[in-house]
């Protein structure tokens, strides 16, 4: 894996959200590309069947491929950061840009993914993540919230990796959101590590927003303009593991300091016992980022 690039993903030189003057392949180019990722998605329907039947590494190992080949069709490679071991029993928690996050965070850390609970509903999609494990969440009803930690808790407390963006929306990578707690709680009550990890975009050496998919933005536009972007790269970066807290307002706050660079000051961590779960503050907030409106309850809340 190629090493992290030393423009800092955050910094204050904005970058317009979803702008027109990314380097670009030919449209057949393109075209190719989504015929092979289609083609990427039918394989998928085959090892959906056998991936429950595995366990251990050889499953990680599927949904490692798997990723990097679906990746690899579209176009985008990945650039991980390898400096920093990660646990393999972990909640990885994930700042939120676009679709794409996902398939670059698991095709170098596999796990169980909390997703939206509509795209269990998409055509073919929905069915290969349900069979690959995705737990579903439903940021519209509260009510399930507490149904949803529990399940966290368990693939926590099984040995698996888990996948989160605590974002509860995707953001346009120039500006990012609060990360909310609730999540972390299963990490707590699990006694399982968190490993907070940064993904950006770049395109021809240049940051890049090809990839964000925010506010109205058609998911079928988004894949198109990700096919046609070249040489787009999804860097990812780890940070130091965060011991599990009894307080998941401050361990959020400090993964989100160390995700975003130090926005946020990090909180001190210190190891203690598992402590009682409590419900989610419901967000509200919503902002201009770019050319897109990016509503936490409203957006793309995968």
């Amino acid at each position: 894996m190629n090493a992290i690039p030393a423009w800092a993903p955050y910094s204050p030189c904005a970058v317009r959200c979803l702008g027109a003057d990314e380097a670009r392949v030919p449209v057949p180019v393109a075209a190719l590309r989504l015929v092979g990722a289609f083609m990427t998605l039918l394989a998928a329907l085959g090892l959906a069947v056998v991936h429950p039947l595995v366990r251990g590494e050889r499953r990680a190992a599927i949904v490692r491929s798997w990723c990097r080949t679906l990746l690899w069709t579209l176009g985008v490679r990945v650039a991980a950061d390898a400096s920093t071991p990660s646990p393999t029993a972990a909640l990885v928690v994930v700042n939120h840009i676009s679709w794409l996050d996902v398939l670059a965070v698991a095709s170098a850390r596999p796990g169980r993914v909390v997703a939206r609970a509509d795209l269990r509903g998409w055509p073919l999609i929905g069915p290969v993540a349900a069979r690959a494990g995705t737990i579903f969440v439903d940021r519209h009803r509260l009510s399930t919230l507490p149904g949803t930690v529990a399940e966290v808790r368990a693939a926590l407390r099984a040995g698996a990796r888990v996948l989160v963006f605590p974002e509860g929306t995707t953001w346009c990578g120039a500006e990012g959101g609060r990360f909310r707690p609730a999540l972390f709680q299963a990490a707590i009550d699990a006694g399982a590590p968190i490993e907070p990890v940064t993904v950006s975009y770049r395109s021809a050496g240049r940051p890049s927003t090809a990839a964000a998919f925010v506010g109205d933005d058609p998911l079928v536009a988004s894949i198109w303009r990700v096919a046609r972007t070249r040489d787009l790269v999804a860097d990812l970066r780890g940070h130091r593991v965060l011991a599990p807290t009894d307080d998941r307002g401050r361990l959020a706050a400090a993964a989100e300091g160390l995700v975003y660079g130090g926005r946020t000051a990090a909180a001190a961590i210190r190891p203690v016992p598992a402590a009682r779960a409590s419900g989610l503050q419901r967000p509200g907030v919503s902002r201009r980022v770019g050319v897109h409106v990016v509503d936490v309850l409203h957006g793309h809340p995968a």
